[in-house]
């Protein structure tokens, strides 16, 4: 399959198919016709020999021929828009881009409202769509455009991923206003008797707190673990419960609640955000 007997549009349209899965919202999203998109992947089936995707309810779902395919289409599609890119120049006020964040939802609440908010001003055309990511798969994300850039904790990279300190912040305990055990500080043997709720996507492991808690031989009791930090405040607002976060967390979500914010009565990195 010689590339000059290809019309590249045809993968233009195929990586708008896989990412909105469905003819029609591929249309929407190129700006065309659903007839034009259904012939334009008619002839690209034709020519890889494969139906590429076949439907389930209402879904067009990939079959494993376009699951093999999609990373370098988007990889390729990535550098032809970049290259262009660099040719036309980039200027953010009449710039119509649509990036994706991968932030997990903890860092959401702190940084995205902000984001988007600066993007109004300066680039008013471009659209910001957040999710959650795999950190394991992070490289390759990046690396085909599946997404644009990630905001999180210092993680391990090749130097092929770029990557901006945004700041630093150190590590702080939220306890409820009238908490019978704790007000205006908090001392180690107190926090350790306490029941703590701990923000994370995952269902089990350690937080960095529990971590640092470790080296000295100590152990905090996890009575409950959420995914969003609102919830964990809410709690807390609600409960003898403690939470222990990031102080610039901490301090966003607490606009809502008038909970206590004390400094951690012992020594931790605090958390470093890329």
């Amino acid at each position: 399959m010689h590339i000059s007997r290809t019309d590249l549009n045809l993968f233009v349209v195929f990586e708008a198919i896989y990412s909105q899965g469905g003819v029609t919202r591929a249309a929407d999203t190129l700006n065309l016709s659903q007839p034009t998109i259904s012939h334009a992947l008619a002839r690209l089936r034709e020519r890889v020999d494969d139906p590429l995707f076949v439907r389930h309810g209402q879904k067009l779902m990939p079959t494993p021929v376009a699951q093999q395919m999609i990373g370098p289409v988007r990889e390729a599609l990535k550098l032809f828009e970049r290259t262009l890119g660099e040719l036309d120049g980039f200027d953010p006020k009449t710039a119509t881009l649509a990036f994706s964040l991968g932030m997990r939802s903890l860092m959401e609440s702190t940084y995205f409202l902000p984001l988007i908010l600066a993007l109004g001003e300066s680039a008013p055309g471009v659209t910001v769509a957040s999710g959650q990511f795999d950190r394991r798969r992070l490289e390759p994300l990046l690396s085909s455009g599946e997404l644009n850039a990630v905001i999180d904790v210092f993680l391990p990279l090749s130097s092929e991923i770029k990557r901006e300190h945004l700041g630093w912040a150190p590590t702080v305990v939220v306890a409820r206003r009238g908490h019978p055990l704790v007000s205006g500080a908090i001392d180690l043997d107190t926090y350790l008797r306490a029941e703590h709720v701990l923000v994370t996507s995952r269902m089990q492991g350690l937080g960095p707190e529990d971590v640092a808690l470790a080296r000295d031989g100590n152990r905090r009791n996890i009575r409950a673990r959420c995914q969003q930090i609102n919830t964990a405040m809410r709690m807390i607002a609600s409960s003898n419960m403690l939470l222990t976060v990031s102080d610039t967390f901490a301090r966003r979500a607490n606009m809502w609640f008038d909970n206590q914010i004390l400094p951690a009565p012992f020594e931790t990195e605090g958390i470093d955000t890329y």
